[in-house]
Protein backbone atom coordinates (compact mmCIF):
# COMPACT_ATOMS: atom_id res chain seq x y z
CA UNK A 1 0.00 0.00 0.00
CA UNK A 2 1.12 3.60 -0.68
CA UNK A 3 2.27 5.52 2.66
CA UNK A 4 -0.11 8.61 1.28
CA UNK A 5 -3.12 6.21 1.07
CA UNK A 6 -2.12 4.65 4.86
CA UNK A 7 -1.88 7.67 6.67
CA UNK A 8 -4.57 9.54 5.15
CA UNK A 9 -6.19 11.29 8.27
CA UNK A 10 -3.64 10.93 10.51
CA UNK A 11 -2.31 14.25 12.35
CA UNK A 12 1.06 14.23 11.62
CA UNK A 13 3.19 16.66 13.91
CA UNK A 14 6.55 15.67 12.28
CA UNK A 15 7.87 13.88 9.43
CA UNK A 16 11.24 13.36 8.48
CA UNK A 17 13.35 10.70 6.58
CA UNK A 18 13.11 10.21 2.73
CA UNK A 19 12.47 6.81 2.04
CA UNK A 20 10.41 4.70 -0.62
CA UNK A 21 6.42 4.84 -0.73
CA UNK A 22 5.36 1.53 -0.81
CA UNK A 23 4.24 -0.33 2.52
CA UNK A 24 4.28 -4.13 2.79
CA UNK A 25 2.36 -4.39 6.27
CA UNK A 26 1.84 -2.71 9.53
CA UNK A 27 3.17 -3.95 12.67
CA UNK A 28 3.49 -2.74 16.52
CA UNK A 29 5.76 -5.59 18.04
CA UNK A 30 9.12 -5.42 16.27
CA UNK A 31 10.03 -8.74 16.22
CA UNK A 32 6.82 -8.76 13.43
CA UNK A 33 8.39 -6.62 11.24
CA UNK A 34 9.83 -7.06 8.01
CA UNK A 35 11.08 -5.74 4.92
CA UNK A 36 9.63 -2.25 3.72
CA UNK A 37 6.94 -2.53 7.09
CA UNK A 38 5.56 0.40 9.20
CA UNK A 39 6.40 0.44 12.91
CA UNK A 40 4.18 1.86 15.16
CA UNK A 41 5.74 2.60 18.52
CA UNK A 42 3.04 2.16 21.42
CA UNK A 43 3.78 3.04 24.98
CA UNK A 44 2.73 -0.13 27.13
CA UNK A 45 1.83 -0.76 30.50
CA UNK A 46 4.85 -3.02 30.87
CA UNK A 47 7.20 -2.31 28.11
CA UNK A 48 7.68 0.81 25.62
CA UNK A 49 7.42 0.31 21.54
CA UNK A 50 10.07 3.39 21.49
CA UNK A 51 12.41 1.04 22.76
CA UNK A 52 12.15 -1.18 20.42
CA UNK A 53 12.49 0.86 17.45
CA UNK A 54 16.22 -0.12 16.79
CA UNK A 55 15.39 -3.55 16.06
CA UNK A 56 12.43 -2.95 14.34
CA UNK A 57 14.22 -1.45 11.84
CA UNK A 58 17.31 -4.19 11.79
CA UNK A 59 14.36 -6.39 11.18
CA UNK A 60 13.53 -3.87 7.77
CA UNK A 61 10.88 -1.51 8.97
CA UNK A 62 11.12 1.13 6.62
CA UNK A 63 7.81 3.57 8.61
CA UNK A 64 8.28 4.61 12.56
CA UNK A 65 5.59 6.17 13.47
CA UNK A 66 6.29 7.51 17.08
CA UNK A 67 5.50 9.76 20.10
CA UNK A 68 9.11 11.01 20.49
CA UNK A 69 11.62 12.27 18.30
CA UNK A 70 14.12 9.70 16.52
CA UNK A 71 17.16 10.10 15.10
CA UNK A 72 17.04 7.10 12.44
CA UNK A 73 18.99 6.14 9.14
CA UNK A 74 17.42 8.97 6.27
CA UNK A 75 16.37 6.09 4.42
CA UNK A 76 12.99 5.51 7.39
CA UNK A 77 10.34 7.45 7.16
CA UNK A 78 9.59 9.19 10.58
CA UNK A 79 6.39 10.55 11.63
CA UNK A 80 5.69 11.89 15.43
CA UNK A 81 2.48 11.85 16.17
CA UNK A 82 0.80 12.84 19.85
CA UNK A 83 -0.85 9.25 20.43
CA UNK A 84 0.60 6.48 19.00
CA UNK A 85 -2.19 4.45 19.83
CA UNK A 86 -4.62 6.63 18.31
CA UNK A 87 -2.00 6.15 15.12
CA UNK A 88 -2.52 2.71 15.21
CA UNK A 89 -6.50 2.42 15.15
CA UNK A 90 -6.51 4.97 11.93
CA UNK A 91 -3.45 3.01 10.11
CA UNK A 92 -5.13 -0.34 11.12
CA UNK A 93 -8.78 0.97 9.69
CA UNK A 94 -7.24 2.41 6.31
CA UNK A 95 -5.10 -0.49 6.11
CA UNK A 96 -7.88 -3.28 5.89
CA UNK A 97 -9.96 -0.64 4.38
CA UNK A 98 -12.76 0.47 6.95
CA UNK A 99 -14.25 -3.35 7.24
CA UNK A 100 -16.46 -1.71 9.64
CA UNK A 101 -18.01 0.56 7.20
CA UNK A 102 -19.28 -2.66 5.41
CA UNK A 103 -20.89 -4.26 8.80
CA UNK A 104 -23.74 -4.11 10.96
CA UNK A 105 -21.27 -3.63 14.88
CA UNK A 106 -22.71 -3.53 17.58
CA UNK A 107 -21.09 -3.18 20.68
CA UNK A 108 -22.00 -4.53 24.20
CA UNK A 109 -20.66 -2.43 27.45
CA UNK A 110 -20.76 -2.73 30.75
CA UNK A 111 -19.59 -4.56 33.88
CA UNK A 112 -22.13 -7.58 34.16
CA UNK A 113 -23.58 -9.17 31.20
CA UNK A 114 -21.77 -8.53 28.04
CA UNK A 115 -20.69 -12.18 27.10
CA UNK A 116 -24.35 -13.37 27.79
CA UNK A 117 -25.89 -10.07 25.77
CA UNK A 118 -23.41 -11.09 22.79
CA UNK A 119 -24.42 -15.14 23.05
CA UNK A 120 -28.42 -13.71 22.49
CA UNK A 121 -27.66 -11.79 19.92
CA UNK A 122 -25.82 -14.12 17.92
CA UNK A 123 -29.08 -16.61 18.47
CA UNK A 124 -31.27 -13.82 17.46
CA UNK A 125 -29.62 -12.54 14.33
CA UNK A 126 -28.71 -16.18 12.89
CA UNK A 127 -32.64 -17.12 13.59
CA UNK A 128 -33.04 -13.51 11.40
CA UNK A 129 -30.86 -15.62 9.02
CA UNK A 130 -27.68 -13.07 8.79
CA UNK A 131 -24.24 -14.17 9.17
CA UNK A 132 -22.79 -13.25 12.74
CA UNK A 133 -19.07 -12.57 13.88
CA UNK A 134 -19.15 -12.36 17.41
CA UNK A 135 -15.53 -10.51 19.51
CA UNK A 136 -15.62 -10.98 23.07
CA UNK A 137 -14.34 -12.74 26.39
CA UNK A 138 -14.70 -16.45 25.74
CA UNK A 139 -13.32 -16.05 22.09
CA UNK A 140 -13.30 -14.58 18.96
CA UNK A 141 -15.59 -16.25 16.00
CA UNK A 142 -17.66 -16.32 12.98
CA UNK A 143 -19.07 -18.84 10.80
CA UNK A 144 -17.47 -21.95 11.63
CA UNK A 145 -14.29 -20.69 13.51
CA UNK A 146 -13.14 -20.05 16.33
CA UNK A 147 -9.96 -17.68 17.33
CA UNK A 148 -8.75 -17.64 21.12
CA UNK A 149 -9.02 -14.18 23.00
CA UNK A 150 -6.16 -12.79 24.58
CA UNK A 151 -8.22 -9.53 25.30
CA UNK A 152 -11.77 -9.25 25.73
CA UNK A 153 -11.47 -6.37 22.66
CA UNK A 154 -8.40 -6.98 20.29
CA UNK A 155 -5.96 -4.45 19.73
CA UNK A 156 -7.18 -2.09 17.10
CA UNK A 157 -4.50 -3.71 14.27
CA UNK A 158 -6.38 -7.22 15.34
CA UNK A 159 -9.94 -5.94 14.91
CA UNK A 160 -9.73 -4.26 11.78
CA UNK A 161 -7.72 -7.61 10.47
CA UNK A 162 -10.41 -10.12 11.67
CA UNK A 163 -12.90 -7.80 10.47
CA UNK A 164 -12.00 -7.32 7.27
CA UNK A 165 -11.77 -11.52 7.22
CA UNK A 166 -15.44 -11.46 8.21
CA UNK A 167 -16.61 -9.31 5.59
CA UNK A 168 -14.45 -11.06 2.86
CA UNK A 169 -16.23 -14.46 3.93
CA UNK A 170 -19.93 -12.93 3.86
CA UNK A 171 -20.73 -11.58 7.60
CA UNK A 172 -23.23 -9.53 7.74
CA UNK A 173 -23.80 -8.34 11.99
CA UNK A 174 -20.64 -8.05 14.34
CA UNK A 175 -21.44 -8.39 18.19
CA UNK A 176 -18.10 -7.23 20.12
CA UNK A 177 -17.84 -7.04 23.83
CA UNK A 178 -15.80 -3.62 24.42
CA UNK A 179 -14.27 -3.18 27.60
CA UNK A 180 -13.05 -0.04 29.52
CA UNK A 181 -9.18 -1.02 28.56
CA UNK A 182 -10.11 -0.75 24.91
CA UNK A 183 -12.03 2.62 25.04
CA UNK A 184 -9.40 4.06 27.74
CA UNK A 185 -6.92 2.30 24.78
CA UNK A 186 -8.27 3.69 21.47
CA UNK A 187 -8.72 0.29 20.63
CA UNK A 188 -11.88 0.89 19.10
CA UNK A 189 -11.95 4.55 18.38
CA UNK A 190 -11.85 4.20 13.73
CA UNK A 191 -14.94 1.39 13.89
CA UNK A 192 -17.67 2.42 12.57
CA UNK A 193 -20.79 1.13 15.47
CA UNK A 194 -24.50 1.04 14.55
CA UNK A 195 -25.26 0.88 18.05
CA UNK A 196 -24.15 0.66 21.58
CA UNK A 197 -25.54 -1.19 24.45
CA UNK A 198 -24.79 -0.07 28.46
CA UNK A 199 -25.66 -3.28 31.29
CA UNK A 200 -24.81 -1.67 34.49
CA UNK A 201 -21.63 -0.26 36.31
CA UNK A 202 -19.89 -1.72 39.41
CA UNK A 203 -16.46 -2.07 41.42
CA UNK A 204 -14.24 -3.85 38.55
CA UNK A 205 -10.84 -3.13 37.14
CA UNK A 206 -9.91 -0.55 39.17
CA UNK A 207 -6.05 -1.43 39.76
CA UNK A 208 -6.23 0.50 36.03
CA UNK A 209 -8.79 2.92 36.63
CA UNK A 210 -8.58 3.69 40.04
CA UNK A 211 -11.32 5.16 40.82
CA UNK A 212 -15.29 4.57 40.09
CA UNK A 213 -15.51 8.21 38.71
CA UNK A 214 -12.57 7.20 36.33
CA UNK A 215 -14.24 3.56 35.28
CA UNK A 216 -17.25 5.33 34.49
CA UNK A 217 -16.07 8.23 32.30
CA UNK A 218 -14.02 5.17 29.96
CA UNK A 219 -17.23 3.60 29.51
CA UNK A 220 -19.47 6.86 28.62
CA UNK A 221 -16.62 7.94 25.78
CA UNK A 222 -17.58 5.31 24.01
CA UNK A 223 -21.37 6.70 23.88
CA UNK A 224 -20.21 10.39 23.80
CA UNK A 225 -17.43 10.62 21.85
CA UNK A 226 -17.24 7.18 19.67
CA UNK A 227 -20.71 6.57 18.88
CA UNK A 228 -21.58 9.87 17.30
CA UNK A 229 -18.92 9.79 14.83
CA UNK A 230 -21.06 6.84 12.98
CA UNK A 231 -21.87 7.19 9.64
CA UNK A 232 -24.63 4.76 10.43
CA UNK A 233 -28.09 5.84 10.47
CA UNK A 234 -30.68 4.30 13.56
CA UNK A 235 -33.13 5.80 14.90
CA UNK A 236 -31.61 5.21 18.45
CA UNK A 237 -27.92 4.22 18.97
CA UNK A 238 -27.72 3.39 22.54
CA UNK A 239 -29.73 0.97 24.42
CA UNK A 240 -29.44 1.66 28.19
CA UNK A 241 -29.73 -0.11 31.72
CA UNK A 242 -32.13 2.87 32.97
CA UNK A 243 -31.90 0.82 36.31
CA UNK A 244 -28.82 1.23 36.97
CA UNK A 245 -27.43 4.62 38.15
CA UNK A 246 -24.42 5.01 35.86
CA UNK A 247 -26.83 3.97 32.73
CA UNK A 248 -29.14 7.04 33.89
CA UNK A 249 -25.81 8.83 33.92
CA UNK A 250 -25.22 8.28 30.35
CA UNK A 251 -29.09 8.87 29.21
CA UNK A 252 -28.72 12.42 30.60
CA UNK A 253 -25.36 13.25 29.80
CA UNK A 254 -24.96 11.65 26.36
CA UNK A 255 -27.07 14.01 23.74
CA UNK A 256 -27.62 10.67 20.94
CA UNK A 257 -31.18 9.11 21.44
CA UNK A 258 -31.34 6.26 24.01
CA UNK A 259 -33.94 3.43 23.91
CA UNK A 260 -33.82 2.53 27.93
CA UNK A 261 -34.64 -1.10 29.52
CA UNK A 262 -35.28 -2.46 32.78
CA UNK A 263 -37.52 -3.22 35.61
CA UNK A 264 -37.97 -0.98 38.01
CA UNK A 265 -38.54 2.21 35.97
CA UNK A 266 -40.75 3.66 33.21
CA UNK A 267 -38.63 2.38 30.36
CA UNK A 268 -39.24 1.70 26.52
CA UNK A 269 -38.70 -1.91 26.91
CA UNK A 270 -39.80 -3.33 30.42
CA UNK A 271 -40.71 -6.65 31.93
CA UNK A 272 -43.76 -6.66 33.36
CA UNK A 273 -44.14 -10.13 34.49
CA UNK A 274 -42.35 -12.88 34.79
CA UNK A 275 -41.63 -16.02 36.36
CA UNK A 276 -37.80 -17.09 37.77
CA UNK A 277 -37.26 -21.08 38.23
CA UNK A 278 -34.01 -23.55 38.07
CA UNK A 279 -36.00 -24.28 35.01
CA UNK A 280 -35.79 -20.89 33.23
CA UNK A 281 -37.45 -17.35 32.62
CA UNK A 282 -40.83 -16.60 31.52
CA UNK A 283 -41.19 -13.30 31.20
CA UNK A 284 -44.38 -10.59 29.58
CA UNK A 285 -41.98 -7.92 27.74
CA UNK A 286 -43.60 -4.29 26.56
CA UNK A 287 -41.73 -3.46 23.65
CA UNK A 288 -42.26 0.20 22.84
CA UNK A 289 -45.90 -0.59 23.63
CA UNK A 290 -46.76 -3.90 22.26
CA UNK A 291 -46.78 -6.93 24.52
CA UNK A 292 -43.77 -9.45 23.72
CA UNK A 293 -44.06 -13.10 25.15
CA UNK A 294 -40.70 -14.43 26.38
CA UNK A 295 -39.57 -18.03 26.94
CA UNK A 296 -36.15 -18.93 28.07
CA UNK A 297 -33.26 -21.58 29.60
CA UNK A 298 -31.39 -18.83 31.47
CA UNK A 299 -31.64 -18.44 34.94
CA UNK A 300 -31.69 -15.87 37.02
CA UNK A 301 -33.08 -11.75 37.42
CA UNK A 302 -29.82 -10.59 35.96
CA UNK A 303 -30.03 -12.78 32.42
CA UNK A 304 -33.52 -11.25 32.23
CA UNK A 305 -31.45 -8.04 31.98
CA UNK A 306 -29.53 -9.47 29.83
CA UNK A 307 -32.42 -10.35 27.72
CA UNK A 308 -34.46 -7.47 27.58
CA UNK A 309 -31.08 -5.51 26.22
CA UNK A 310 -30.72 -7.98 23.32
CA UNK A 311 -34.46 -7.45 22.75
CA UNK A 312 -34.39 -3.70 22.79
CA UNK A 313 -30.78 -3.94 20.30
CA UNK A 314 -32.55 -5.96 17.89
CA UNK A 315 -35.67 -4.29 17.65
CA UNK A 316 -33.09 -1.11 16.80
CA UNK A 317 -32.27 -3.51 13.55
CA UNK A 318 -35.94 -4.08 12.92
CA UNK A 319 -35.75 -7.84 13.44
CA UNK A 320 -39.39 -9.10 13.29
CA UNK A 321 -40.80 -10.30 16.74
CA UNK A 322 -41.19 -13.85 16.43
CA UNK A 323 -37.38 -14.14 15.01
CA UNK A 324 -36.40 -11.97 18.36
CA UNK A 325 -38.68 -14.95 20.36
CA UNK A 326 -37.21 -17.99 18.64
CA UNK A 327 -33.82 -16.61 19.21
CA UNK A 328 -33.89 -16.28 22.57
CA UNK A 329 -35.70 -19.42 23.46
CA UNK A 330 -32.66 -21.60 21.61
CA UNK A 331 -30.08 -19.95 23.19
CA UNK A 332 -29.53 -22.92 25.72
CA UNK A 333 -26.72 -21.61 27.52
CA UNK A 334 -23.73 -19.56 27.50
CA UNK A 335 -19.82 -21.00 28.58
CA UNK A 336 -19.56 -20.07 32.38
CA UNK A 337 -22.03 -18.04 33.07
CA UNK A 338 -24.40 -19.45 35.32
CA UNK A 339 -23.43 -22.73 33.89
CA UNK A 340 -25.18 -26.17 34.45
CA UNK A 341 -23.01 -28.90 34.76
CA UNK A 342 -25.16 -32.10 35.02
CA UNK A 343 -24.99 -33.67 39.04
CA UNK A 344 -26.37 -37.03 39.80
CA UNK A 345 -26.25 -36.87 43.07
CA UNK A 346 -29.23 -35.06 43.53
CA UNK A 347 -27.90 -30.75 43.67
CA UNK A 348 -27.38 -28.68 41.28
CA UNK A 349 -23.88 -27.67 39.81
CA UNK A 350 -23.28 -24.02 38.55
CA UNK A 351 -20.26 -22.84 36.97
CA UNK A 352 -19.72 -19.01 36.83
CA UNK A 353 -17.50 -16.32 35.90
CA UNK A 354 -18.53 -13.89 38.49
CA UNK A 355 -15.11 -12.53 39.46
CA UNK A 356 -16.13 -8.99 40.95
CA UNK A 357 -18.14 -8.14 44.38
CA UNK A 358 -21.46 -7.04 43.02
CA UNK A 359 -21.11 -10.17 40.09
CA UNK A 360 -20.94 -12.94 42.74
CA UNK A 361 -23.69 -10.92 45.02
CA UNK A 362 -26.13 -10.89 41.73
CA UNK A 363 -25.64 -14.34 40.94
CA UNK A 364 -26.15 -15.52 45.05
CA UNK A 365 -28.80 -13.40 45.54
CA UNK A 366 -30.61 -15.21 42.31
CA UNK A 367 -29.90 -18.48 43.45
CA UNK A 368 -31.14 -17.92 47.23
CA UNK A 369 -34.69 -16.94 45.17
CA UNK A 370 -34.35 -20.10 43.52
CA UNK A 371 -32.69 -22.38 46.42
CA UNK A 372 -34.68 -25.76 47.88
CA UNK A 373 -32.03 -26.35 50.60
CA UNK A 374 -28.77 -24.46 50.86
CA UNK A 375 -25.96 -23.12 48.83
CA UNK A 376 -22.37 -23.87 48.87
CA UNK A 377 -19.78 -21.89 47.10
CA UNK A 378 -16.43 -21.88 46.07
CA UNK A 379 -14.68 -19.06 45.14
CA UNK A 380 -10.96 -17.15 44.72
CA UNK A 381 -9.88 -14.06 43.75
CA UNK A 382 -6.97 -13.29 41.01
CA UNK A 383 -3.41 -12.10 41.85
CA UNK A 384 -2.00 -8.88 40.57
CA UNK A 385 -5.69 -7.65 40.10
CA UNK A 386 -7.74 -4.81 41.93
CA UNK A 387 -7.21 -6.24 45.89
CA UNK A 388 -9.45 -3.63 46.87
CA UNK A 389 -12.84 -6.19 45.85
CA UNK A 390 -11.10 -9.54 47.86
CA UNK A 391 -12.43 -8.79 51.12
CA UNK A 392 -16.01 -7.28 49.23
CA UNK A 393 -15.91 -10.66 47.53
CA UNK A 394 -15.99 -12.72 50.46
CA UNK A 395 -18.78 -10.60 52.47
CA UNK A 396 -20.84 -11.41 49.17
CA UNK A 397 -19.96 -14.93 49.51
CA UNK A 398 -20.22 -15.32 52.87
CA UNK A 399 -23.69 -13.42 53.59
CA UNK A 400 -25.06 -15.45 50.97
CA UNK A 401 -24.44 -18.99 50.95
CA UNK A 402 -24.75 -21.38 53.66
CA UNK A 403 -21.06 -22.46 53.64
CA UNK A 404 -17.94 -20.94 51.64
CA UNK A 405 -15.03 -22.45 50.50
CA UNK A 406 -12.55 -20.07 49.73
CA UNK A 407 -9.50 -21.43 47.45
CA UNK A 408 -7.20 -20.03 44.71
CA UNK A 409 -8.28 -18.76 41.17
CA UNK A 410 -5.14 -17.66 39.11
CA UNK A 411 -2.71 -16.77 41.38
CA UNK A 412 -0.13 -15.19 39.13
CA UNK A 413 2.51 -13.62 40.82
CA UNK A 414 1.30 -13.68 44.24
CA UNK A 415 1.09 -16.01 46.99
CA UNK A 416 -2.36 -17.55 47.18
CA UNK A 417 -2.60 -17.80 50.58
CA UNK A 418 -1.53 -13.97 51.15
CA UNK A 419 -4.61 -13.56 48.39
CA UNK A 420 -6.72 -15.97 50.83
CA UNK A 421 -5.62 -13.89 54.14
CA UNK A 422 -7.00 -10.61 52.32
CA UNK A 423 -10.22 -12.46 51.34
CA UNK A 424 -10.25 -13.52 54.95
CA UNK A 425 -10.83 -10.27 56.56
CA UNK A 426 -13.87 -9.37 54.43
CA UNK A 427 -15.54 -12.05 56.78
CA UNK A 428 -18.06 -11.18 59.72
CA UNK A 429 -16.32 -13.78 62.27
CA UNK A 430 -18.75 -13.06 64.26
CA UNK A 431 -21.78 -14.12 62.00
CA UNK A 432 -19.56 -16.90 60.02
CA UNK A 433 -17.79 -19.41 61.71
CA UNK A 434 -14.34 -21.01 60.32
CA UNK A 435 -14.33 -24.81 60.56
CA UNK A 436 -11.67 -26.90 59.08
CA UNK A 437 -12.30 -28.57 55.60
CA UNK A 438 -12.28 -32.49 57.37
CA UNK A 439 -14.98 -31.46 59.43
CA UNK A 440 -18.18 -29.55 57.40
CA UNK A 441 -21.34 -31.00 59.65
CA UNK A 442 -23.89 -28.13 59.54
CA UNK A 443 -25.82 -27.16 62.32
CA UNK A 444 -28.42 -25.44 62.35
CA UNK A 445 -28.52 -22.22 60.51
CA UNK A 446 -25.17 -21.24 60.83
CA UNK A 447 -22.82 -19.92 58.43
CA UNK A 448 -19.70 -21.58 57.79
CA UNK A 449 -16.96 -20.78 55.58
CA UNK A 450 -13.20 -22.82 55.35
CA UNK A 451 -10.14 -22.36 53.35
CA UNK A 452 -9.02 -25.11 50.86
CA UNK A 453 -6.32 -23.62 48.59
CA UNK A 454 -6.23 -26.11 46.30
CA UNK A 455 -8.68 -25.60 43.65
CA UNK A 456 -9.58 -28.64 42.93
CA UNK A 457 -9.41 -30.34 45.97
CA UNK A 458 -11.66 -27.14 46.83
CA UNK A 459 -14.48 -28.34 44.82
CA UNK A 460 -14.55 -32.13 45.60
CA UNK A 461 -15.22 -30.48 49.43
CA UNK A 462 -17.81 -28.86 48.31
CA UNK A 463 -19.35 -31.51 46.26
CA UNK A 464 -18.46 -34.02 49.36
CA UNK A 465 -20.29 -31.44 52.08
CA UNK A 466 -23.72 -31.12 48.91
CA UNK A 467 -26.46 -32.77 49.53
CA UNK A 468 -30.09 -33.66 47.78
CA UNK A 469 -31.59 -30.26 47.18
CA UNK A 470 -28.48 -28.23 47.49
CA UNK A 471 -27.11 -25.74 45.24
CA UNK A 472 -22.92 -26.41 44.40
CA UNK A 473 -21.98 -22.76 42.89
CA UNK A 474 -18.12 -22.46 41.41
CA UNK A 475 -17.64 -19.28 40.60
CA UNK A 476 -14.45 -16.73 39.41
CA UNK A 477 -13.26 -18.40 36.35
CA UNK A 478 -16.22 -19.39 34.35
CA UNK A 479 -15.43 -20.79 30.70
CA UNK A 480 -11.53 -20.14 31.34
CA UNK A 481 -9.80 -23.59 30.67
CA UNK A 482 -6.88 -22.84 32.37
CA UNK A 483 -5.08 -21.44 35.79
CA UNK A 484 -2.04 -19.22 35.76
CA UNK A 485 0.34 -20.06 38.25
CA UNK A 486 3.28 -17.62 38.48
CA UNK A 487 3.03 -16.73 34.40
CA UNK A 488 2.61 -20.57 33.55
CA UNK A 489 -0.89 -21.50 32.38
CA UNK A 490 -1.87 -24.79 33.14
CA UNK A 491 -4.84 -26.51 32.15
CA UNK A 492 -7.75 -26.24 34.20
CA UNK A 493 -11.33 -25.64 33.93
CA UNK A 494 -14.01 -25.72 36.64
CA UNK A 495 -16.75 -27.74 34.56
CA UNK A 496 -14.35 -30.78 33.71
CA UNK A 497 -13.56 -31.01 36.88
CA UNK A 498 -16.86 -31.34 38.40
CA UNK A 499 -17.48 -33.92 35.87
CA UNK A 500 -14.29 -35.93 36.00
CA UNK A 501 -15.56 -35.96 40.12
CA UNK A 502 -18.77 -37.21 39.43
CA UNK A 503 -17.30 -39.84 37.24
CA UNK A 504 -14.69 -41.09 39.38
CA UNK A 505 -17.34 -41.60 41.85
CA UNK A 506 -20.02 -43.48 39.42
Amino acid sequence: MKLHHLIDGLDILRMSGHGSDDVSGICFSADQCEKGSLFVAVPGLKNDGHDFIDEAISRGARFIVCEKDRQCPPQVSVMRVSNSRLALSMLSKNYFGQPSSSLTCIAVMGTNGKTTITYLLESILKEANFHCGVLGTVNYRYHDKTFAAPNTTPESYEMHKIMRAMVDEGVTHVVAEVSSHAVDMKRVDDCDFDLGIFTNLTRDHLDYHVTMENYFQAKKRFFAEILPRSKKSHAHKMVINADDPWGRRIVQEVSLPALTYGIAKDCAIKALNYELSLNGIKAEINLAGDTVFIKSPLIGKFNLYNILAAVGAAFILQIPVPVIQKGIEKLSHVPGRLEAVVASAGFNIFVDYAHTDDALRRVLQNLTELKQKRIITVFGCGGNRDRGKRPLMADAATTLSDLTIITSDNPRMEDPLAIIAEIETGIDQEKVRKVASENLTFNGDARLYTVVPERKKAIETAMSAAAKGDIVLIAGKGHEDYQILGTQKVPFDDRMVVKQILDSRS
